[in-house]
Parts: C-alpha cells; structure tokens; sequence
C-alpha cells in the first residue's frame, strides 16, 4: 500500500569515511550494484565536499546546517550543545516522523560533570538504560544507536540489544578487549554475517519504513551505516571478494612533499616527531605519525576496504527495494553519501588527518526523487554536505532559519539552473591552536591556510587534478594566491549566520 501525503518522505542513507571514487558505476575495480542503481535513476554530484574530514563536526554539520565553527561541536572529542537548532528537529514540528538508525557520533566517549555525553562510557554499555531509551535526540524523535566501527571494544547501546534479541548471547566473542575477548581479528570479521551492524542497520530502518507505509505523516530517516572506515575488517566471503593483487595501490610522487608543509614530510619518515603539533594539555592529532607502510599489506588493506563497500551495497539494497515494495519511492527523496574521505596509499598517505587532498574532503553523493531529480544525470555544481538540511527543508516545503547557512540546492538537484555556489570551505579545527586549517575550493582552484603559520597550499585541480605540485610559493601563482586569500576571507564573511533580520535603525 502507499499512503497518500502531501510532503516529500526523506530517506539518508550514509557511509563512514568513503573515498569519492568506490562507487561501481564509475570505478570497475569494485562492485556496488545497488548504489549503481541509485546512479542511474538520479543525479550524482561529482563534486560534494565535506565541511570537516573528520566524523563529529561533519555530522553535527549534517543536521544544523552549520559550520563546525558555527555549531560548536569543532572538533573529535567535542560534543553538538543540545541547544543547536536540527533539521530532525523542524520537520519533526512540522509532523514529520524523525528517525536515526546507526551512527550519530555527535558527543565524545568521555562524559564530564559540565559536558555529559550519551555516548560515553559506562552508559554506552549500560544495555538496561538503551532498552528504554530511543530519544528525543538531536531532533531525531527515535533513535537507535551503536558506537563502534567493526570489533572495537565501544560496542552497546541499541546494537547490543539486537545481537542479544537475535539469539547472540555471547556477541562478546567478535569483539576487541575489555567489552569483548577476541582481539586476533585480521581482515575477517568473525562475526557472522546475520548478526553485522549491517544487517541491524537494514532490518531497523526496513521495519520503520513498514510503519511510515501505514501512517499519514511523512518521515525523515537517517540509515547511518559505520562502514568502510578502519579497521579493514569484514564477514565472509566479503573478506575475498576483491584480490589484492588485481586492485590499483595508489601511492605517492616522488618528491611531491618537498613543497608542502611539514606535517607532510614527516609522514614520510620512520620515527617523526611531532612533539611541536602537541597542544599544552598533550593532545596530539589524527593521522600525525609515520605513514610509512608494506605495499602488499596494504594491497590487502584496500581489498578488503572495497569488501566492505560491497557488503554495506548489499545492506542498502534491502532498504531500497523495501522502500519500493512499499510503495514509497516515487514520494521519497533518496540521498546517498559519506562524511568523509579516505586516504589509502594516495600521496603516501592512510586514512585521515590535516591533509587537504580531494580523497579525504570530496564524498561519493546521489540523489533521487522520481520525476523532480532527473535520473542518469551528473553535474560538476559544488556541494557541501552542509546543504543538506536547508535542502531537505526546501523538499519538505518549510523554509529554513536564517541560521542555516547551508546552501538551497533545490535548483540545481532539479536541473533548473547550473550552480547555486561558486565556492566550497572546509574547516579543520582538530585542535585549539597548533593544527587549525581552512581550505577555499573553487571551480579550478584550491588554497589551504594554516592558523599562525606562512605555510600553506595552492594546487590547480585543472592542470594538476592529482595534487602534485603546491604552488604555495611559486612566484608565477603570487598574484593567484593573493586573490584566493582574499576570496577566502569573503567567503568567511559570507557564511556568518544571521539568526534575524534588522528590524530597527537601533
């Protein structure tokens, strides 16, 4: 059956830490037939951006429609103040059923007496205190959570409960110490695969879709996958799917780091010493050490990566035909998309950290909605995930607070116009001082500032599209340089939120 409403459904679907080009529609190398599907029955932006490479700013980003400067939660280790405005929050004043399941990451695995945390420990294992919570949180009326990526020992919360509900009782054994006891996992998840977060993730959200069939109010659902991010771990026969000798191991130029900033270089040695990044309280940052690595294992590293897009493919097409055996699609706007990028081998360098390269801030990103989003169609127009919740309420009908600073992108997911941006910025704050960092994109260029520092980066994505050759201090791109910085300065200005209108002379 289909119910009959006047508002456009909204179903999210997301990865965690997904390189931009891991989509099978346009990389042979992998398989990825359901989000293949996605590609040719809407539009894929071939240049979406995160707003922050890393999980929380980009996620709280993801439901404020705010910069992580902006909503507050700027950092790993920060939390999202309670008070934000959300997305979740105005669709669900607006009658809409909001729902998140999977990942939120939007508080830190520590809970202090000033900034509490619902996902820190212990209540992050307190299984009896999940099995009567499922919000309101962020805005999102019912939630069901889970914490960890793959075995890591931060496992509970709602995905406990379902491993557990499923005749799992000893769910311990697939995971690292202290929750768990098996710490030998190498590239092949133990764990069944009826019992993977995957599996939760798909027969969560499909069971809520089989509610929203039966009710007259429109629903939003996130369907928050924690896959591919590291550890490269998955069930079998994912595990294989790919051979590691028939993958492309990207790797890095020589010399290429010559005229980058130090942080690169040292990367690039054995033993670095990044003692000079660390801030007064001792705090280091993501990705700030050797990156130095075996070429095969990291063959197989990237094999079993590509496992896991296929496997959570899978996952995502049983959401997808539920969705159409329910008779949703036609009114549901579809997005696809990840937080972030990843690094595995390209300029040397693996996973994530200060290190502004397209794999790391672009994300693979599509959109369907059957007769308003032209199916097969790709555009180079810029995206921030940023835009997603002005966007979302620009489907929905409901125009967003002055306070979103994100983008509408109605216009252009339609077709009707070519562009609603001419820029893209990412922020990264990792820490208060010694690693703070803004990158400006453009349609051709790309510049990086670094906080307190002369160094910096200038690539031309044009002529050099592989990010080989910083032009940062090259006399030919000073006047370039100059400009963008200025560009740069203008598009900070541009994106300072304005809660309300001027309504006096004083």
């Amino acid at each position: 059956m289909k119910a009959q409403r006047s508002q456009t459904n909204i179903l999210l679907i997301t990865s965690d830490q997904q390189h931009w080009n891991t989509l099978g529609a346009f990389n042979p190398e992998i398989r990825t037939p359901n989000l293949d599907r996605l590609v040719g029955e809407g539009m894929v932006f071939q240049r979406a951006y995160c707003p922050n490479p890393t999980c929380t700013p980009t996620r709280a980003s993801m439901i404020t429609g705010k910069y992580p400067s902006q909503h507050g939660a700027w950092s790993l280790g920060t939390k999202l103040p309670e008070s934000e405005q959300t997305v979740g929050k105005i669709l669900s004043e607006h009658g809409y059923q909001t729902t998140l399941i999977g990942k939120a990451h939007f508080q830190p695995l520590t809970s202090t007496r000033r900034y509490s945390s619902l996902e820190a420990y212990p209540v992050l294992q307190d299984l009896d205190f999940w099995k009567h919570f499922h919000g309101p949180f962020y805005g999102f009326d019912h939630v069901e959570l889970a914490r960890n990526h793959v075995d890591e020992a931060h496992v509970g919360q709602h995905y406990a409960l379902w491993m557990k509900s499923k005749g799992l009782l000893n769910w311990q054994d697939y995971f690292r110490p202290p929750t768990g006891n098996n710490d030998r996992q190498r590239h092949t998840w133990e764990i069944p695969e009826q019992y993977h977060y995957n599996s939760w993730i798909a027969e969560r959200s499909n069971a809520l879709l089989e509610s929203y069939a039966h009710s007259e109010r429109p629903f939003f659902l996130w369907a928050s996958f924690f896959d591919p991010h590291p550890d490269y771990l998955v069930p079998k026969p994912w595990d294989t799917m790919y051979d590691p000798n028939k993958i492309a191991r990207p790797s890095i130029t020589p010399d290429e780091h010559d005229r980058n900033p130090p942080h690169f270089q040292l990367t690039q040695q054995r033993n670095p010493d990044f003692s000079s990044y660390l801030e007064p309280d001792g705090n280091g940052c993501h990705g700030f050490t050797s990156h130095l690595h075996d070429p095969d294992k990291l063959a197989k590293d990237i094999a079993v990566y590509y496992g896991m897009v296929s496997c959570m493919d899978a996952y995502i097409g049983k959401i997808l035909d539920h969705l159409d055996a329910l008779g949703l699609a036609d009114n549901t706007l579809v997005v696809f998309t990840s937080d972030h990028g990843h690094l595995f081998g390209q300029h040397g360098l693996i996973a994530k950290g200060a290190f502004h390269y397209e794999d790391l801030l672009r994300v693979p990103m599509v959109a369907r909605l059957p007769g308003q989003i032209p199916a097969g169609a790709t555009t180079e127009a810029l995206q921030s995930l940023v835009d997603l919740p002005t966007t979302f309420l620009a489907y929905a009908g409901i125009n967003a607070p002055r306070d979103m600073v994100g983008k509408n992108q109605w216009d252009v997911w339609t077709g009707a116009i070519p562009a609603v941006r001419d820029h893209v910025i990412v922020e990264n704050r990792h820490q208060p001082t010694t690693v703070h960092l803004k990158t400006y994109i453009n349609e051709r260029y790309k510049i990086t500032v670094y906080y307190n520092q002369t160094y910096g980066e200038l690539f031309d994505l044009l002529e050099d599209p592989g990010e080989t050759h910083n032009r940062w201090d090259d006399p030919a791109f000073r006047d370039l340089k100059s400009d963008l910085i200025l560009k740069m300065l203008h598009a900070e200005m541009g994106k300072e939120p304005l809660w309300m209108p001027r309504i006096a002379i004083a």
